[in-house]
């Protein structure tokens, strides 16, 4: 695990921020002045080196005070959607301003660039998460639209009354109700599996004892939780699932930003992911799957691109990817998507990975030092994710997530889309803290100090 290797300061401190080997000095304004006598970390000050102050200024939406307030910024909802940096947004622009035209079906100049720089981003998505080919991509519009497109290929032709479709009381709603319809659909049989005792993880022995019964064809589950953060032990999932003839989408919308992802390791069918959660822009996705099973699996969406031949009473289909991609793509999305993957492949997938272990530690280990606040998720020491959901005792998430804005500080409150879940834990809402390469452990004593202000708060009106 490597350092942050924060020595401790009280006053801002000038440090180097901008992509490796492209730095700028710019004055770090985040850190709270040392009279609150509260505690602070011993990595919460100016910064020798660490990896937030290297990329920092690249993120250039964080260099912004709120209006009303006046406090800097500090996000910490990046579970929900990163934040893009510079070179994501020119590659964006620079599509529309530059080469702007439909692909593939065009023999100019134009239409050749954007070929070409659309199927280059398939590739660095390819090689970002280790596929053997770049026809294992899917472009789609994001992680829901991918699930579906399984759901309504693959299970709609293979899954027949008796079947068997296992999910996890986890999982996101966009990984549960497709599954629902289609099962509703086919006449498969929808089931789940609960968390552990202590519950911070999937049951897999629980799982272990479904799959043993013989009747399940699918196991669709999230490789991090976007709620507790725990991290799935994918191989063993995948060794169970295909020792009972199973197969296993995987839900990788919470760790394909945060870490190196080898989809010729995991053993596993197919994997999604959404764009905007890991440098990119919204409304781009993709669906990884093996060649094999993409080649089983029928058209979903029909259209222009995904034919090969069509005449007036039937039809014949390209092969993947393009067999699932009708109509005309996102095209500057999915280009910005493949800067998004060159921005992270430049900075390193491990050290993102260290990064964050070590700063999700520290956010994890603060709030736990707060009176009154329940954490929920792994305990210390454990593996997780720089994610942290939590509750104030007596208070409601949306309230004490309105007055942390107010201080500048911007969580996620609600269900997150895990309404079984949070019933699963008693509580009808949770308040997250979520952090990404960008974000300093300055600013989570910033969060922390600001939670603390706001209990006192509460307290105080409340008698």
């Amino acid at each position: 695990m490597m350092s942050l290797g924060f020595p401790a300061a009280a006053a801002p401190a000038r440090v180097l921020v901008g992509t490796p080997g492209r730095s700028r000095a710019v004055t770090n304004t985040s850190t709270r002045g040392s009279g609150s006598g509260r505690h602070r970390s011993p990595v919460t000050a100016a910064a020798s080196s660490n990896l937030a102050d290297e990329v920092r200024g690249d993120f250039t939406i964080l260099e912004q005070d709120l209006p009303v307030s006046g406090k800097r910024l500090v996000y910490l909802d990046s579970a929900a959607s990163s934040q893009k940096p510079s070179v994501v947004i020119e590659a964006h622009s620079n599509y529309y301003k530059h080469d702007n035209a439909n692909v593939h079906r065009g023999v100019h100049y134009l239409s050749g660039k954007a070929t070409d720089a659309y199927e280059l981003a398939r590739v660095k998505v390819a090689n970002f998460i280790n596929a053997k080919s770049d026809r294992e991509i899917v472009f789609t519009r994001n992680a829901s639209e991918a699930i579906n497109l399984v759901a309504y290929t693959w299970g709609v032709k293979f899954l027949k009354p008796g079947d068997e479709v296992v999910v996890s009381v986890l999982e996101h709603h966009s990984n549960l109700v497709p599954w629902q319809l289609v099962c509703a659909q086919t006449g498969a049989t929808l089931r789940h599996v609960g968390l552990n005792k202590d519950k911070s993880n999937i049951d897999l022995d629980e799982l272990q004892s479904v799959l043993e019964e013989g009747n399940v064809k699918l196991v669709s589950t999230a490789h991090v939780s976007n709620v507790l953060g725990c991290e799935l032990d994918v191989r063993r999932v995948g060794e169970m699932a295909k020792k009972h003839g199973a197969k296993v989408l995987l839900d990788a919308c919470q760790s394909v930003p945060h870490m190196p992802i080898d989809v010729q390791q995991l053993g596993v069918d197919w994997i999604v992911a959404s764009g905007h959660k890991m440098c990119g822009p919204t409304g781009i996705g993709f669906l990884w799957g093996t060649s094999d099973v993409l080649e089983t699996m029928p058209p979903w969406m029909g259209g222009g691109e995904m034919i090969q031949d069509v005449f007036m009473d039937r039809s014949t289909y390209a092969p993947p990817p393009a067999r699932f991609e009708a109509g005309t793509p996102a095209i500057g999305e999915a280009i910005a998507l493949g800067a998004a993957c060159d921005y992270l492949m430049s900075v390193g997938m491990d050290r993102v990975h260290a990064y964050e272990q070590e700063l999700g530690g520290l956010l994890h280990e603060r709030l736990l030092s707060v009176d009154g606040v329940t954490v929920y998720g792994p305990a210390a020491g454990q593996p997780r994710a720089s994610l942290v959901a939590f509750n104030v005792h007596g208070l409601h998430a949306n309230d004490v997530c309105t007055l942390l804005d107010q201080a500048g500080v911007a969580t996620r409150s609600g269900h997150h889309c895990t309404q079984p879940l949070h019933r699963y834990l008693e509580t009808n809402a949770t308040a997250r803290a979520s952090a990404y390469l960008y974000n300093t452990p300055n600013e989570v004593d910033v969060l922390v100090d600001a939670l603390q202000d706001t209990i006192a708060f509460f307290k105080e009106i409340n008698g």
